[in-house]
Parts: structure tokens; sequence; C-alpha cells
């Protein structure tokens, strides 16, 4: 809004209600008075980023597949019963979902095959061997013992 009120801001209002203040109606606005209605001003958009490139979240770590296989093996983890609750509390084993963990981290290895760095390819071996190795250890343990 211009400081000076004398200077055009190039803003103008125009009534189109079809009644004035008395209520009485009022003549259509004339064609010269009419303005063309102009679209908004597209944004533009954000520039894209490689794939290569981690997206950042909320809290600045980077999200990506080895965030992914994190949260999937912690999750086995915490349904094998091996990790504390939020109390401290101990969690019973949920065998049945923490083998859906585990078969879903598989799924992920065998989709993913070729197409995973060195890095992320180990890091996927190493922790899939160790949720199998926990889950049959937890097993044996919980099998009852013959007599």
């Amino acid at each position: 809004m211009p400081d000076d009120k004398n200077e055009p801001s190039g803003f103008r209002v125009v009534d189109r209600r079809p009644f004035g203040s008395d209520g009485t109606r009022r003549e259509p606005a004339g064609e010269a008075e009419k303005t063309p209605e102009r679209l908004p001003e597209p944004v533009p958009a954000a520039p894209v980023q490689p794939e290569a490139e981690a997206k950042e979240s909320a809290e600045g770590s980077a999200v990506g597949f080895d965030m992914l296989v994190s949260y999937l093996s912690t999750t086995a983890m915490f349904q094998l019963g091996l990790l504390e609750g939020p109390g401290g509390e101990r969690i019973p084993p949920d065998m049945p979902n923490a083998r859906r963990t585990i078969d879903l981290l598989e799924v992920l290895q065998e989709k993913t095959r070729g197409n995973l760095t060195q890095r992320e390819a180990k890091l996927l071996d190493d922790v899939l061997y160790d949720l199998r190795l926990s889950f049959v250890e937890i097993e044996k343990r919980r099998a009852p013992r013959p007599r």
C-alpha cells in the first residue's frame, strides 16, 4: 500500500452488488468498468533432488534405505521380546508378528537384489542373519522340553 494516498496503486475496487445501500436496484457495471479476471501467478515448483540424495525428515536425520531396514529390524526385536518397553517393562514375544516382520525384510532383500550398494546389501544381510538366529533361539527356549 503506498504511503501517499494521492499516488495510484494500480488496485481498483469495483462494487458488483446488485443493490445499493438504500436497497434500490443498481445498474449493472458497464463493460468498461469490468476488468478481466487474472489467474494467480503459478508458484514455481521446488527443485527436484536426485533420487540418490536422502530426504531430510523434521528431525534432520536422513531418511533412506538404512532407516527403513533399521525401523523394520527394531520392530522385529520388539516383537521378539529382545527390547524393553517404554517404561522399562519386559515385553512378551509376539512370534507370529516377528516372523512377518522378518519376512518383510526378506521380501525387501529379494526385490532390491542387484539394486543396492555393497554397504546396503551387507546391512540387510547382517540384520536378517541376526534376526533369524534370534528367532530360532527364542523358539527353542519356548518349545516344551521332552521328559
